[in-house]
């Protein structure tokens, strides 16, 4: 009977894994581009990445465009949820190269700590803000995610932007743009979201 059980939950821990193999395969691989837009056909982008590589995205039918504004240091304030990019510093803190200031309604987005590809070693912290002084480096802010805090120093000309509602419009030659997650399909990337710089900004996330 030991033996029969035994070989159940054997069989059952098996399933339960090729359960989870077949899931992690089934996640559509994601990629961040960063660049500016060399040529727009249709709904497909050609891109001259930071890397200087060429890249096809073909945007989605509903695609959301979003324009990556700057706006001041002081519009962080307690309770704004923010992105931090970040250096992790020998202290502990993060010293921020970059903040970007969420609307509202995208309150909770990727919320976390993660590292972050802007700068070798650069992080990616997404949170609401806590406490926010004035030090002699700048503005010390604490920030909280769902799973632990961050202290984060941010220097007086760290650049610092928001996101306001944008339209496909602004999808043009020229334009200086991060695409967060462009999905894998086929031969092709797509997107779903495209961040446009205005005004002549790069996006500094």
């Amino acid at each position: 009977m030991s033996k029969l059980l035994s070989l159940k939950s054997g069989l059952a821990a098996l399933a339960l894994g090729l359960v989870s193999t077949l899931a992690l395969a089934q996640q559509p691989t994601t990629v961040r581009i960063r660049g500016q837009i060399e040529a727009v056909d249709g709904p497909v982008l050609t891109i001259k990445t930071r890397e200087g590589s060429d890249v096809k995205v073909k945007m989605t039918d509903n695609v959301a465009v979003f324009g990556v504004v700057k706006t001041a240091l002081s519009e962080i304030k307690e309770g704004s949820y923010i992105g931090v990019t970040g250096m992790p510093q020998p202290d502990g803190t993060q010293k921020a190269i970059a903040v970007h200031i969420f609307p509202e309604n995208q309150r909770g987005a990727a919320e976390g700590f993660r590292p972050w590809d802007l700068r070798a070693n650069s992080t990616m912290t997404n949170a609401t803000v806590a406490q926010t002084v004035k030090g002699t480096d700048g503005q010390n802010i604490l920030v909280r995610y769902k799973d632990g805090e961050k202290k984060v120093v941010v220097p007086p000309d760290t650049p610092v932007v928001t996101f306001v509602a944008g339209d496909k419009s602004e999808v043009k030659p020229g334009a200086q743009i991060i695409i967060f997650g462009a999905t894998k399909k086929d031969d092709m990337l797509e997107a779903n979201r495209v961040n446009v710089g205005r005004d002549g900004i790069t996006p500094p996330m």
